[in-house]
């Protein structure tokens, strides 16, 4: 049965479509303006008639791009050529993995062998390439080239240049050759001194434990940046001076990052007055000690630096023969053509080097998290938060960083899952983790994966059970896997946080989202639901913004639920006085006036309010963890603003009727303003810290009221409000029903008074 006329209907509900519209419309015009910026970046693409610019978005598979230096690569490229003539590029590869520093990447042999970059468009060539896979650490393809032997090299190299000063594991690697030599490397380019570049390698705070012979052992203390010469445009050669003047010349023969359950790093180089060759390699301590000799001393020094604090990587070296390097480098060609296994071929052909390696030295450097990264975890911690870690760094790394963040306490312990492959292994390990009690865990991405193929849902009871977990070696679909199933079996509502491209899955699968926008670039900070420039802010987001919202969120939906449920009742008791009519309480402006002038600002208004400073909500971070009990939004709040609307809308509605004189319409005057009265009074008792635009709201809703009666004579006698018989029972109606709830709050807070109260009294 409907009451009134239809529009009385829609148009409150299209005001509230229309004002939903214009907001999400105003995101989405941002939303495609940062997605044009991004679109319309401009590269260069290889032709028959030259190079000529495109956008971005414009770029189509089988195009030749030229990607400049510190240039983004705008989609899944084959590296065929650099301006460099050995093809040495450097790549960053922060949107992937989250990991900043720079990565060696070499192009395929045979096009790099061309005279110019316009030959490209010259050869015939095929390519294969697997399907797409979440796996981002492995990929297998072939470039196949019709046989033809390339024309020798003329003329410069393409001026475009798409590089990267050595990296820091290529800076690494020339310092132990520095250390052999007891020399202090200069850095030069092309004979220009860039000592900033060095010192972006290597910080004051870096320290070196230098093994001299087996049975010495020196500390060194970097006290200056360590840098390096670099001859040729190739980069491929080191010159080393020493303080006498002496230069050493060095030739770098092959340099290859390689990853296998830890990161570790080799270089082979040249002495150019002797002919000698070594192979340089740095890596992790646990990976470095089954490969060099004399490393009795190892396993302790590792040990006094790992309490410290720092990140530990080995250096080690090996001389080879000519025969030795020919023979390794025939092998090593041959498996990188390879198409099946050949990350395993790749490592087995360098595993045959890596033994009886001769200790150089080990380093020890800390990372430096962001400024007040330990107190923002120990107020999530003190808010009743759990935090879960999930990076891909290696496990020793993953595990460092957490203690040096506080995200698991010195006197924690810790239970590190070992490595499982089957069913079997993984049920034995959860028997152990099982005995374990009030420990953070810490596991790899493959025991992960397994743990939760066979044993998902007694994981993830033992997991949440833990005051921390870290999940280290994840890929970026394993993040948002693990965020979805913390929903499932928890029910909790998730928060993820992250800095990188690898982390935007995870973002937009939790319920909330929060993007750090910093130096790995902002694809977190526009996929997420919040950007915040530093972790610390993390802790005023949510302890301050975040409890505001909620509690506001709460005191506004029950809020509008009391509004509407109100005048239903004053409509439900006047049908039922006249024999349940099918007659209107209020007609037409009436009812929309109601819903969106007389009463909507003060009860938008409720957005301004907060019980406790900002300073005390960081300070007592304690007053969130109530919040997560679920008190101001539940049945029981729910009920209790139920029976006020039913007592209040049978108060003035009963009070209407009994004090009304002769005519209907003075049923309408007075039940219409008691009501417009009773809103604005119980918004002023939800309240708990005025804010002047709330008393700019009250005052413009009733100054609105009032002003539009001159407009209402259809439905008010306008002469009849002008009464004092009027006033008064307006007033009594109004008082019978708010006075009551006011006397129920004063003593609720006198003998039960919130938490929050006695913070600010």
């Amino acid at each position: 049965m409907r009451l009134g006329a239809l529009y009385t209907y829609w148009v409150p509900l299209g005001f509230v479509l229309a004002v939903t519209i214009i907001r999400e419309a105003v995101e989405e015009i941002r939303c495609y303006m940062r997605d044009k910026e991004v679109n319309s970046q401009i590269y260069s693409k290889l032709t028959a008639r030259g190079t000529v610019k495109v956008k971005s978005c414009n770029i189509q598979v089988g195009d030749l791009i030229i990607v400049e230096k510190n240039q983004r690569v705008p989609a899944d490229m084959i590296f065929l050529r650099t301006s460099e003539k050995n093809g040495s590029c450097f790549l960053r590869t922060d949107q992937l993995d989250g990991e900043t520093d720079w990565k060696l990447r070499l192009p395929v042999s045979c096009t790099q062998r061309l005279p110019t970059a316009s030959d490209l468009l010259q050869i015939r060539s095929y390519v294969y390439a697997e399907e797409p896979n979440i796996d981002i650490h492995n990929f297998v393809g072939t470039f196949t080239r019709q046989p033809h032997e390339p024309p020798a090299p003329k003329g410069p190299a393409l001026a475009t240049k798409v590089r990267k000063t050595l990296s820091s594991r290529v800076h690494e690697a020339v310092k132990a050759i520095a250390l052999c030599h007891n020399v202090t490397p200069v850095y030069e380019s092309n004979g220009v001194t860039d000592q900033a570049e060095a010192e972006k390698h290597y910080e004051d705070s870096c320290r070196v434990y230098q093994a001299a012979s087996p049975d010495e052992v020196a500390l060194v203390q970097w006290t200056e940046s360590v840098g390096l010469t670099l001859v040729g445009r190739d980069q491929s050669s080191v010159q080393l001076r020493t303080p006498g003047g002496h230069i050493l010349n060095y030739t770098i023969l092959q340099i290859f990052p390689f990853t296998y359950e830890s990161k570790r790093m080799g270089i082979i180089v040249r002495d150019e007055s002797t002919g000698e060759i070594t192979f340089y390699m740095k890596g992790a301590d646990v990976v470095m000690a089954g490969i060099v000799q004399y490393n009795d001393w190892l396993e302790e020094e590792c040990g006094n630096m790992a309490r410290e604090g720092l990140r530990v990587l080995v250096v080690a070296k090996k001389s080879l023969t000519e025969e030795q390097y020919q023979d390794f480098e025939a092998r090593y060609v041959q498996a990188k053509l390879s198409v099946h296994d050949r990350s395993l071929k790749v490592a087995t052909v360098i595993e045959s080097l890596e033994m009886e390696m001769e200790l150089l030295c080990l380093t020890g450097v800390e990372d430096q998290l962001q400024t007040d990264v330990r107190p923002t975890l120990e107020t999530l911690r003190n808010a009743g938060i759990k935090v879960w870690m999930l990076t891909g760094d290696k496990l020793e790394t993953a595990t460092c960083t957490a203690k040096n963040a506080h995200l698991v306490t010195r006197t924690q312990d810790i239970h590190i899952f070992r490595l499982v492959t089957n069913r079997g292994e993984a049920h034995l390990e959860l028997n152990a983790f099982r005995r374990k009690h009030d420990c953070a865990l810490v596991i790899s991405g493959d025991s992960l994966e397994v743990c939760l193929k066979y044993y998902e849902y007694e994981f993830m009871e033992l997991a949440c059970q833990c005051p921390a977990v870290v999940c280290c070696r994840c890929a970026p679909t394993q993040k948002a896997q693990i965020v979805r199933l913390l929903q499932e079996r928890t029910g909790k509502l998730t928060c993820a946080v992250g800095d990188g491209g690898n982390d935007v899955s995870m973002i937009q699968e939790a319920d909330c989202g929060v993007g750090v926008e910093g130096k790995e670039g902002k694809q977190a900070s526009l996929a997420a639901d919040f950007s915040i420039t530093q972790f610390k802010h993390l802790g005023r987001l949510l302890m301050v913004h975040g409890r505001n919202s909620y509690k506001r969120s709460a005191a506004l939906s029950q809020f509008v639920i009391h509004r509407s449920l109100c005048i239903s009742t004053m409509q439900a008791v006047f049908s039922s006085v006249f024999y349940f009519a099918s007659v209107p309480l209020y007609q037409g402006f009436l009812i929309i006036g109601y819903s969106t002038i007389y009463t909507m600002f003060p009860v938008f208004s409720l957005v301004l309010d907060k019980d406790v400073k900002s300073e005390v909500a960081m300070l007592y971070p304690e007053l969130y963890k109530d919040l997560l009990k679920g008190r101001p939004l539940s049945y029981k709040t729910f009920l209790i603003w139920v029976l006020i609307s039913i007592y209040q809308g049978s108060i003035i509605m009963y009070g209407a009727l009994l004090l009304f004189e002769s005519e209907f319409v003075h049923i309408v005057a007075i039940s219409f303003t008691s009501l417009i009265l009773t809103e604005l009074l119980m918004v002023a008792l939800t309240i708990q810290t005025w804010h002047w635009l709330m008393i700019v709201a009250e005052l413009l809703s009733l100054s609105c009221y009032i002003a539009s009666l001159v407009f209402l004579h259809e439905f008010i006698d306008v002469y009849f409000i002008a009464t004092l018989s009027f006033l008064w029972k307006v007033t009594v109606i109004t008082l019978v029903s708010c006075l009551p709830l006011y006397v129920l709050k004063y003593l609720r807070r006198r003998f039960s008074p919130p938490s929050y109260s006695k913070l600010t009294s």
